[in-house]
């Protein structure tokens, strides 16, 4: 069984963040041998950030705030709600517009070590671990 709080990911390294733009609390990670990452993010009013997980492929269930997805190479752009899931099967290059801080709990395949943060290209690297 695995059990974990907060506090226990900011005294283990497993919680990141950019204070007024976004945290990430990752509750599960590799060390847990689950197969998948957990995380629980937050994102500020006022982002917007263009991502490509080009190592992971990312689950989000919107729980909490307003925002819109656009697909880059489509330009098909999604409304972000609270019970919204998207999820990047292919790897697809997304921008994230945020008009309501945004609760999202997010699953990565692989499991992410826990440590990372995003790339120049905003993707998560695969790190040894």
């Amino acid at each position: 069984m695995i059990v974990k709080t907060l506090d226990d990911l900011k005294a283990d390294g497993s919680y990141k963040e950019k204070p007024g733009a976004w945290s990430s609390a990752r509750y599960l990670t590799r060390k847990d041998g689950v197969g998948f990452t957990m995380t629980h993010t937050k994102v500020a009013a006022g982002a917007d950030q263009t991502l490509e997980y080009k190592n992971h492929l990312e689950a989000n269930l919107v729980m909490a705030g307003k925002g819109e997805l656009t697909d880059v190479k489509t330009g098909k752009t999604y409304a972000l709600r609270p019970g919204t899931i998207y999820v990047l099967d292919n790897n697809e290059r997304h921008r994230m517009t945020v008009q309501e801080e945004m609760s999202i709990i997010c699953i990565f395949v692989p499991a992410l070590v826990g440590t990372e943060m995003h790339d120049e290209d905003g993707s998560y690297p695969l790190l040894e671990g």
